[in-house]
């Protein structure tokens, strides 16, 4: 039976990215949860979940920062690393963040809020790593790489590394508010 408890980390941020990863698989294989949707920006936390943490048996997915996202007609993932995940047969999808996207781009422009960047705020609250899960899930449900209404594991982060780790329900972003998070396995407390 799965531990109830949740594991607090002191701080956010990448020392805590083993420790998640290792978690994470450790639950989905107690809950038999067949999915693990992992954030990554420029891939090193796909790089060690590849290398360094034993998944048999877990359908790892790797969602990635879109292209030009962080500046024009670049991506922070190497292409070789994605070339070596796929070999891996990690699934890999390269997408606009379904919390921020194109609105971002109106409240920037316009200089207000509006309803999406709401929902990112809100989920921030229980820390930005849980933000980060529900995106991820809902990016790859979109793109077909795990299925609606299933149960998966959803690890993000603060900045960089992996420090959150979350079992969902994951949506499609048009139903977004229809995903459902069962539990939390790890998550900073600051």
């Amino acid at each position: 039976m799965l531990q109830e408890k949740i594991v607090y980390f002191e701080k956010c941020g990448r020392e805590n990215t083993e420790s998640t990863l290792k978690l994470a698989v450790e639950a989905a294989k107690e809950l038999g949860i067949k999915n693990i949707v992992l954030a990554t920006t420029d891939g090193t936390s796909a790089r060690m979940m590849a290398d360094e943490i034993p998944h048999e048996g877990i359908q790892i997915t790797v969602v990635t920062h879109a292209y030009g996202q962080m500046k024009p007609n670049w991506n922070p993932m190497p292409m070789e690393l994605r070339q070596y995940l796929m070999e891996k047969r990690f699934n890999l999808c390269t997408a606009a963040h379904v919390l921020s996207g194109a609105e971002r781009s109106l409240s920037n422009t316009f200089k207000g809020v509006y309803p999406v960047e709401i929902i990112a705020h809100t989920l921030r609250m229980f820390g930005q790593g849980t933000k980060v899960c529900v995106e991820i899930a809902a990016m790859a449900a979109d793109a077909g790489l795990v299925m609606t209404g299933e149960p998966v594991i959803a690890i993000g982060g603060t900045a960089r590394g992996a420090d959150t780790a979350v079992v969902l329900r994951p949506e499609v972003s048009c139903n977004i508010l229809k995903t459902k998070i069962e539990r939390i396995i790890c998550k900073p407390i600051d």
